[in-house]
């Protein structure tokens, strides 16, 4: 080999042992959802520190590196719990997975894995013990110092494994577990999420993306920003639905389209809020459009909070002129008089089809939730907040305790397109 060649494969070498050197400087390069936080909701030290996260966040990695401090501390926590969906998934993700336990380490520290026995054991003594959420039984001989829980929101038996985990718990001053998940709307996890004793940290794909494949997150993200997979799954959202919702969101899913076609008619609902106070409900904006095949798209979802009348009505014909929209739809049970007047202040040429509600929300609610079902109404894009207050709301007409401002202006624009505007003369020139 030439002196060049000797050279550059010197300096390959280098730059590999530099990069191996770098990579585990942890403290350096973890992003600060991955940190261990100091203090638990209630301002104490935490018992559970809950890392929610998406898909590629860096929530393994950040599990592993956490039992590695564990073991190596100068007073170091063991036995160490390590908990998975299943068998299969501690080995192949905890311990033996890219950024899994044995790869965390440097070879001279990394612990040894023995398989038979289900355990890591390091070279200063301390040891870990994998377990299966199958199986929560398997927890009930053994005691521990620190647990590591990954993709608790997966675990076919989440309440008995982690109850039974609670109880194993009892080793050392102060033991501690680290839960590494996608989130999903399980009771444990709201339970957790309540809990004084947890710290929360939080963390979207993006945050991570240094570490991701560009045209991962170019398609991903595409193709599933917005929606109820895509938010649970990349921003890892908890993303709630009730049982007994008029929508779910596997039905809106199957309304979901990327564009509405031509349009033959649109209108902007407007569902104007009892009070401009602060606090008081917000203005619900929804604009939806019929096409030449009669289904309705909905195109459009820009309710505000917080505005005096005069700034809701602007926003209202503001989106009215973009969208070169043939009307609003405006409730006028609050203050009828009022309503018009301030549209007509702000335009007086906005045509505006003026209706009053006769029943509540959940009974003018019912005929539009049924031509979803029945494949007649599409949301053209995502509309996080929108489809939110349509899977929580309920038989006592709320959405979350709130008034549901922006289901009602939907229902209105639905209806208007459908049904006709039966509770209220077309109005003109107001």
């Amino acid at each position: 080999m030439s002196g060049a060649g000797q050279t550059t494969e010197f300096l390959a070498s280098q730059a590999a042992a530099w990069n191996e050197t770098l990579s585990r400087d942890w403290p350096s390069f973890a992003h600060a959802h991955q940190a261990p936080p100091e203090f638990a909701n209630n301002g104490a030290p935490w018992t559970t520190w809950l890392l929610i996260g998406g898909r590629g966040a860096g929530k393994t990695r950040a599990g592993a590196e956490w039992v590695k401090a564990a073991a190596q501390g100068s007073v170091p926590l063991s036995p160490i719990a390590l908990i998975g969906e299943s068998e299969h998934e501690v080995r192949e993700v905890m311990i033996e997975g890219v950024s899994g336990l044995l790869s965390v380490h440097a070879r001279h520290q990394r612990p040894q894995w023995i398989s038979s026995r289900r355990r890591l054991e390091w070279p200063n003594g301390a040891v870990a013990q994998a377990f299966s959420a199958e199986d929560p039984e398997s927890l009930r001989g053994p005691q521990f110092a620190a647990a590591w829980c990954d993709e608790l929101a997966k675990w076919r038996h989440a309440d008995a494994t982690f109850d039974m985990l609670q109880f194993r718990l009892r080793l050392g001053e102060r033991p501690r577990q680290v839960i590494t998940t996608t989130p999903r709307p399980i009771r444990l996890i709201k339970r957790l999420l309540a809990d004084p004793t947890t710290a929360v940290t939080r963390a979207g794909t993006q945050a991570n993306k240094y570490n991701l494949a560009p045209a991962f997150l170019g398609s991903v993200i595409a193709r599933y920003a917005g929606t109820r997979l895509g938010r649970q799954e990349i921003d890892g959202e908890i993303v709630e639905q009730r049982a007994d919702a008029l929508w779910s969101r596997g039905l809106i899913e199957n309304c979901r389209i990327s564009q509405a076609p031509p349009l033959q008619r649109i209108v902007v609902a407007v569902d104007p809020p009892a009070s401009a106070s602060k606090g008081a409900d917000a203005c619900g904006l929804v604009a939806a459009g019929r096409a030449e095949d009669a289904k309705i798209y909905v195109i459009a979802d820009e309710t505000v909070s917080g505005l005096s009348p005069a700034g809701w009505a602007s926003k209202a014909i503001a989106l009215w002129r973009r969208l070169e929209a043939d009307a609003l739809v405006v409730e006028v049970n609050q203050g009828g008089d009022m309503v018009r007047a301030v549209i007509g202040e702000a335009d007086r040429s906005v045509p505006v089809i003026a209706v009053r509600a006769t029943r509540g929300t959940w009974l003018r609610a019912e005929p539009v939730a049924a031509l979803y079902e029945q494949g007649k109404v599409k949301h053209a894009g995502n509309f996080p907040a929108l489809e939110d207050e349509m899977c929580d709301f309920g038989l006592d007409g709320l959405s979350s305790g709130r008034s549901p401002d922006r289901l009602d202006a939907l229902v209105w624009a639905v209806t208007s397109l459908s049904f006709g505007a039966k509770n209220g003369p077309r109005v003109r020139g107001l």
